[in-house]
């Protein structure tokens, strides 16, 4: 059901436009403060899985400050994705042991078997490839996670098959 902001003129959100019931009420929950950006950003996202073009414009005429400000936060912290995740998502640790043991030959390798790179979410929406700092498996270097599960030790001539895997549950 969409609704419309019942106080659209005094948030300067555009008249015209109706917003989702549930983003709506993400937006009560905040007072109209550009220090709610932020939190704003991690609920909308949580709710939809990443921020689309049209939940960051609705964000930023609530808190009535420019798109570009919106967009340069939801940009700078990792945590926010404009792009919804695939069904599968890939962390590679970069962690020191795993880079140590050859992680950067991992990353390579599936991106290649993926075509696409870090940060990126495959054509058929299947695969989604981040990198992260550490997933805390040292001992178990290099290692990369499959939505949650772990792989370790890992060789390139392991990610095919692994990749392979995923392909055919779906």
């Amino acid at each position: 059901m969409v609704k419309r902001m019942s106080n659209c003129t005094s948030c300067n959100c555009k008249s015209s436009k109706n917003l989702p019931e549930d983003l709506v009420k993400i937006f009560e929950k905040y007072t109209k403060k550009r220090e709610n950006v932020i939190p704003l950003l991690q609920d909308v996202q949580e709710k939809y899985g990443y921020l689309s073009k049209e939940n960051l414009i609705s964000i930023s005429e609530y808190l009535n400050v420019p798109t570009s400000n919106v967009y340069g936060v939801a940009t700078f912290y990792n945590q926010f994705r404009l792009v919804p995740l695939g069904k599968h998502l890939i962390r590679v640790c970069r962690g020191t042991a795993c880079h140590v043991k050859g992680s950067d030959k991992i990353l390579d390798k599936i991106e290649s078997e993926l075509n696409i790179k870090a940060g990126e979410t495959t054509s058929d929406e299947l695969f989604s490839l981040e990198t992260v700092a550490c997933v805390g498996a040292c001992s178990i270097a290099p290692v990369i996670t499959v939505d949650e599960e772990f792989y370790g030790r890992l060789q390139q001539k392991d990610i095919t098959a692994l990749i392979d895997k995923y392909r055919k549950s779906d």
